[in-house]
């Protein structure tokens, strides 16, 4: 991923031995050199286990006599970078960037690129690991109470709209309402960024038609406020609205519609069961799959690593919209 020949010594080593005090001949995973010096250690672990800071004992004490700057623990999947801003020679407890491959974050790949062979820029990257880590760590919360709000998220916005005494009541009464005010902000936020990738012209014609759609749907878990146990997703959302730009070359965009499951996301015309466009299968924690219909409403789930991949299936997308339409 970052470039170097794992089949040159002089580049990768595998279980590095450095001694570390009384403890002789320890091995960590893989050691990355740069003119014959140690930039990064590297600790892996099962694809199935969690990534922990007790997983990286050998990463803290190799890291200490070592001339790595940078630490990576990862099961393959998630790789977690650390450095040492909080003590010199000391690796952090935190780490500083953390790369999921399931879900890439674009805005660490430049980040990323100064770690690769012909890019290399170690000091850079230190420089920014300061902000890298608070900002990540950030993201992280915010997607965490976007999930699953807790009391003191809830009581924020409780004091900034409601007067009296917050008691057990009124936190009770908010909290859905929170829920809801969060999904409806970042629905809000897909359709503004829809709307421009679009431009503006696309919607001149049916503008009122479009506010008033978005404004009487909401985000999809409030189509279905009947099982708690249905969880609509920002991914699902965006995914719905990609497979709504490219039906609107076809239709007006109030046409297009979802309905949320347990098993599927459901993308409609007319909000008619019998006019299904497409399926996001998006609920398996490794594959997600996009489902098309043919003329006899057969489903194909078609394997996509990305939102962007859904493009490809525009005419797909496209021809079964004017099979109802």
């Amino acid at each position: 991923m970052l470039g170097y020949d794992v089949f040159n010594p002089l580049e990768v080593v595998p279980e590095f031995i450095a001694d570390v005090g009384i403890k002789k001949g320890e091995k960590i995973d893989y050691a990355i050199m740069r003119d014959g010096e140690v930039q990064m250690l590297i600790e892996c672990k099962k694809s199935n286990e969690f990534l922990t800071i007790e997983n990286a004992s050998q990463l803290f004490r190799y890291f200490a006599v070592t001339n790595a700057r940078v630490a990576v623990l990862t099961n393959g999947e998630a790789y977690q970078f650390y450095t040492d801003l909080d003590a010199p020679n000391r690796m952090d407890e935190k780490p500083f960037l953390v790369l999921d491959l399931h879900d890439i974050d674009e805005t660490l790949i430049p980040e990323l690129r100064k770690l690769t062979k012909d890019a290399f820029d170690l000091e850079s990257i230190i420089s920014a690991a300061g902000e890298l880590k608070y900002i990540g760590q950030i993201k992280r919360a915010l997607a965490s109470q976007f999930r699953e709000p807790d009391d003191e998220w809830n009581r924020f916005f409780i004091a900034r709209v409601y007067d009296g005494p917050i008691t057990q009541r009124i936190r009770e009464m908010f909290a859905p309402l929170v829920i809801k005010a969060t999904k409806q902000f970042l629905n809000d936020q897909v359709n503004e960024r829809l709307k421009t990738a679009l431009g503006s012209s696309n919607y001149a014609s049916s503008e009122a038609g479009t506010e008033e759609a978005i404004a009487s749907q909401g985000p999809a878990a409030d189509n279905l406020t009947g099982d708690s146990e249905i969880e609509t997703t920002l991914e699902e959302l965006e995914g719905y609205h990609i497979v709504k730009a490219i039906a609107c070359s076809e239709v007006k965009p109030e046409r297009v519609s979802q309905r949320d499951s347990k098993s599927y996301f459901a993308i409609l015309l007319d909000d008619n069961n019998r006019k299904p466009l497409a399926r996001l299968h998006f609920n398996g924690k490794a594959k997600k799959y996009l489902g098309l219909f043919d003329g006899d409403k057969n489903e194909t789930r078609h394997e996509i690593s990305s939102l962007d991949e859904i493009y490809s299936f525009a005419d797909e997308i496209r021809t079964a919209v004017r099979r109802y339409a």
